[in-house]
């Protein structure tokens, strides 16, 4: 599952974010501001229109960001209790 597909309000871990192309600044962006391997993320709203832009919470900090860079987070989601 990648980050724009998961649903509002729920929580998952990061499994790996997607490189474009080898030197991809948006990918090394996101890493940079916290989505690493491991780390907890939790989408928190979607934007009214269209869905965009995403709230997003990696660790402590929040984020808004486009549907595009969402989809190049992927996710593991833990099996549900």
């Amino acid at each position: 599952m990648v980050l724009a597909d998961l649903p509002t309000g729920h929580e998952a871990v990061v499994s790996d974010v997607h490189d474009a192309s080898p030197g991809d600044m948006v990918a090394r962006r996101l890493r940079d501001i916290g989505f690493v391997r491991g780390e907890s993320v939790r989408l928190l709203t979607r934007g009214p229109l269209g869905g965009e832009p995403l709230l997003v919470q990696v660790g402590f900090t929040r984020f808004a960001m486009r549907r595009q860079e969402a989809a190049r987070v992927k996710l593991e989601v833990p099996a549900a209790k």
